[in-house]
């Protein structure tokens, strides 16, 4: 499972830097440049809600368990 995030975290870096890419670039149609920056945070957003929904569905399971801090006692 940490191997799943780790690989996630990283598609999701790279597409956040593709759209970096993109924007920065200064040649060519703005449109088209437009549409490919869109499309990488699109699939930045995407990429963000499966990992969450993959994350909660291997809570749920059991894969995975929670290690916060207890709560305190009052």
């Amino acid at each position: 499972m940490k191997i799943l995030v780790a690989l996630a975290f990283l598609a999701i870096i790279a597409s956040l830097g593709s759209a970096l890419f993109f924007m920065m670039r200064g040649k060519g149609d703005d449109r088209q440049q437009g549409k490919r920056m869109a499309r990488a945070l699109g699939l930045r957003v995407g990429l963000s809600i499966v990992l969450f929904l993959s994350l909660l569905l291997a809570w749920k399971l059991g894969y995975i368990q929670p290690t916060g801090l207890p709560a305190a006692v009052r």
